[in-house]
C-alpha cells in the first residue's frame, strides 16, 4: 500500500472535490473517470461510455434491480447504467457541489450525500454495488469492502475499477510518481492487486475475474492534460486557480504529468475486478434462523 506523508481526511477529499469542481467537470468531464479505448479510434467521450458499458457488462444486471454507486461524483453514470439497463441506482457521494448537479439528473436514479464508510444503509438493500476510481479515497479499505458486503445481497456482484500501484514499483517511482499522486489527489492509500483481492477475500466475496486495462485507459492523462494546457493558456482564472496560494488543492494540477508517466513506467496500473457475495451465504444464514425459532420439542 502506498501511504502519502500526511493522511486526508474525508472532509479533506470532499473539500478537494469541492474546490476543484469546475476544474472536473471542464477538464476531466461529467463522470469524472478514464475513458476505455477498445479500439483506439473512439472519441473521448465515446470512450468514457465505455468504461460505463464495460463495468455494466461485468455487473450483468437485470430489468428492476437496484443498484449501488460507490463514489457516484455528478451522477453521469449512474444515470448511463439505470438508463441502458431499466435498473434503480442509488449513488453517494461526500462533495456537495456533485451531489447538487447528481440531483439534477432525472429517471431511476437517486443521490446521497453520505460518506460511504458511514452509510447506513439497510443490510442486503442491493442487488449489487460497483465503484468506479473511488475505493482509493477510502480511508479504510477493509470496512470499504466489509460496507459493500454487508449492502449486497448474496449471490450479487461487486465491481471495481481501481488505480492501483505495481508490486514492483521502483523506489524512485514510489518516491517521485506514486506518493505525490496519493498527497496531490487526496488518497489515504493506493493499493495493490494482491491487496484488493485480500480485503474482499476477508469481507466474504469471491474474485471472479481481475483485467488490467491500463493500455487501454491511460490516453486519459493525455487528452486532459492537454485540456487543462489550453484553459491554462486562455483563461485567466484558470491560471488564478492553480496559482493561488488560498488555493488548498492548487498541487493537482502536478499529479497529471506524474500520471501520465506512472502508466508509461508501469509503476501505476489501472485494474477492474468482479467479485460475488456467494449465493449460499443465503440458504446457510437462512436455515440457522429457522432453527432458532423452531420451538423446544
Amino acid at each position: 500500500m502506498i501511504v502519502p506523508r500526511s493522511q486526508p481526511q474525508s472532509r479533506d477529499v470532499s473539500g478537494h472535490y469541492d474546490e476543484l469542481d469546475r476544474v472536473y467537470r471542464e477538464v476531466w468531464g461529467e463522470h469524472v473517470h478514464h475513458g476505455y479505448w477498445r479500439s483506439g479510434d473512439e472519441r473521448a467521450s465515446e470512450a468514457v461510455d465505455a468504461l460505463v458499458d464495460l463495468v455494466g457488462e461485468r455487473m450483468e444486471p437485470e430489468a428492476g434491480q437496484h443498484f449501488c454507486d460507490i463514489g457516484c461524483g455528478y451522477g453521469a453514470t449512474a444515470e448511463r447504467l439505470a438508463t441502458s439497463y431499466d435498473v434503480e441506482v442509488t449513488g453517494l457521494t461526500i462533495s456537495q457541489e456533485q451531489h447538487a448537479r447528481a440531483e439534477q439528473r432525472t429517471g431511476s436514479v437517486r443521490f446521497l450525500l453520505r460518506d460511504w464508510l458511514h452509510n447506513d444503509l439497510a443490510e442486503q438493500s442491493f442487488d449489487g454495488a460497483y465503484a468506479i476510481e473511488s475505493t482509493e479515497h477510502m480511508s479504510d479499505k477493509e470496512r470499504c469492502f466489509a460496507e459493500a458486503h454487508r449492502v449486497t445481497k448474496p449471490g450479487g456482484k461487486l465491481v471495481i475499477c481501481a488505480w492501483l500501484a505495481s508490486e514492483s514499483a521502483r523506489s524512485w517511482e514510489i518516491r517521485h510518481l506514486l506518493e505525490p499522486i496519493c498527497r496531490e489527489g487526496q488518497l489515504p492509500g493506493m493499493g495493490t492487486r494482491e491487496e484488493y483481492v485480500d480485503f474482499a477475500a476477508r469481507a466474504g466475496f469471491e474474485l471472479l475475474s481481475f483485467e488490467d486495462i491500463s493500455r487501454q485507459v491511460r490516453r486519459t492523462w493525455d487528452i486532459c492534460l492537454l485540456r487543462l494546457m489550453k484553459r491554462l493558456a486562455t483563461d485567466s482564472s484558470y491560471r488564478k486557480l492553480v496559482t493561488s496560494s488560498e488555493t488548498r488543492n492548487r498541487s493537482f494540477a502536478l499529479s497529471l504529468p506524474r500520471l501520465m508517466l506512472a502508466y508509461r513506467t508501469g509503476a501505476m496500473r489501472y485494474g477492474l475486478f468482479t467479485f460475488a457475495r456467494p449465493a449460499t451465504e443465503q440458504g446457510v444464514r437462512g436455515e440457522s434462523e429457522l432453527q432458532k425459532e423452531a420451538p423446544c420439542a
